[in-house]
């Protein structure tokens, strides 16, 4: 009895602190939104035929430049 409450216990404590060790993607949803819809953005962008004038790559290069900015914008929050 013993043992099986000590593994509970341990159990118990290893869920809260898995729980408080991963990000909540709900602490910046629109953040967390604005991201995933940038990322379909450059899937679609990457799906597309690439005859267009060096617009598609720019606008490659400018997504994933936004999708760095989120992220960071994220990770700020979540320390400040």
């Amino acid at each position: 009895m013993t043992i099986a409450r000590t593994l509970a216990g341990l159990a118990l404590a290893g869920a809260a602190l898995f729980a408080l060790s991963t990000p909540s993607q709900s602490a910046q949803p629109n953040m967390q939104a604005a991201l995933d819809n940038l990322m379909q953005a450059r899937a679609n962008l990457q799906r597309a035929v690439a005859d267009k004038g060096g617009h598609r790559a720019n606008a490659l290069s400018l997504v994933d430049q936004a999708i760095d900015e989120v992220r960071a914008g994220i990770d700020y929050a979540r320390t400040h």
